[in-house]
């Protein structure tokens, strides 16, 4: 296999290496069941070994105790995901995730979340990029990618010529910031890393075909701006101050314009759009988008 990511078979145990528990519960986590639920799950598989003396279990017998700890539907719904992870594991392809929305929609602690899950170590940004162009380019040459992407309207040579300054400025910096983000989707390629991505510069319709990966494409969204509001106070706790409430509450207003813009495009283009009012939720639902889009390699 060419695909940089940690990839393992399933544990099911074998002569060489027999069922663990907790990576039994690592991969159920990962395929979305609740860390408790999975660590039941687990102990109840290796008791059943442990009674019988053997050191490997089957997925049919793994889902009949899936059926009795999660109920019939969500044991049968965790393992045909646990088989699809399993699937995508073995997969010679490597992994192309882009999570894209707006600013303060969860995207980097989703991103980061999902690619412990699948085993990807490598995961960044659009706004690493944007940071890296800045040393590179000066703002009289690209004054844009100097802006954050709700304030680029300030870089506009001429704003009043467009209909909304503030979703122009946006498309412009996207339009510079994509030029990076090609670079560093082709060195991954290149070199056979799965990565995650993620920023508010993935605009759907805007990034070429990438070809040569399994590509699964999402935008994050939330509906709620008072929950979108509560979101950047947490950031501006967890940055020591260094990305303070204020900014952003004063331009939320422009956030969620340029949210409504992302959400337009990926109607458009057919990307998925998650509603991001539970981390959790929004993580099954993102690794779920990678497991169908491995299934359909599979079946071309």
């Amino acid at each position: 296999m060419n695909h940089r990511r940690h990839a393992e078979p399933l544990p099911l145990g074998s002569a060489e290496q027999p069922f663990s528990k907790g990576l039994m519960a690592r991969a159920l986590v990962a395929v979305g069941v609740p860390a408790v639920r999975a660590y039941e799950l687990a102990r109840r598989v290796d008791g059943d070994l442990t009674q019988r003396g053997e050191q490997t279990v089957d997925l049919g017998r793994l889902e009949e105790f899936a059926m009795e700890i999660l109920g019939e539907e969500d044991g049968v719904a965790a393992v045909r995901r646990l088989r699809r992870y399993g699937d995508l594991q073995e997969l010679d392809l490597p992994v192309i995730l882009l999570i894209g929305g707006s600013t303060g929609t969860g995207k980097s602690t989703v991103a980061t979340e999902s690619a412990y899950r699948l085993g990807i170590t490598r995961v960044t940004s659009t706004d690493f990029v944007r940071q890296t162009m800045r040393a590179f380019f000066s703002q009289e040459f690209m004054p844009s990618i100097h802006y954050s992407s709700f304030e680029a309207a300030a870089a506009l040579r001429q704003p009043e010529q467009a209909e909304d300054p503030v979703i122009a400025g946006f498309l412009e910096q996207t339009r510079n910031v994509l030029v990076g983000v090609r670079a560093s989707v082709e060195r991954a390629l290149q070199e056979g890393w799965s990565m995650v991505l993620e920023g508010v510069h993935l605009v759907p319709g805007m990034l070429p075909r990438i070809e040569g990966a399994l590509v699964a494409q999402c935008v994050l969204a939330i509906d709620d701006p008072e929950v979108h509001s509560g979101n950047f106070m947490i950031r501006d706790t967890g940055s020591n101050g260094l990305r303070p409430h204020s900014k952003y509450i004063d331009r939320l207003d422009d956030i969620r314009r340029i949210q409504d813009h992302i959400v337009s495009r990926a109607h458009r283009h057919g990307v998925p759009v998650i509603e991001n009012a539970d981390i959790e939720g929004a993580i099954r639902q993102v690794i779920e988008l990678v497991l169908e889009a491995a299934e359909e390699v599979q079946r071309v």
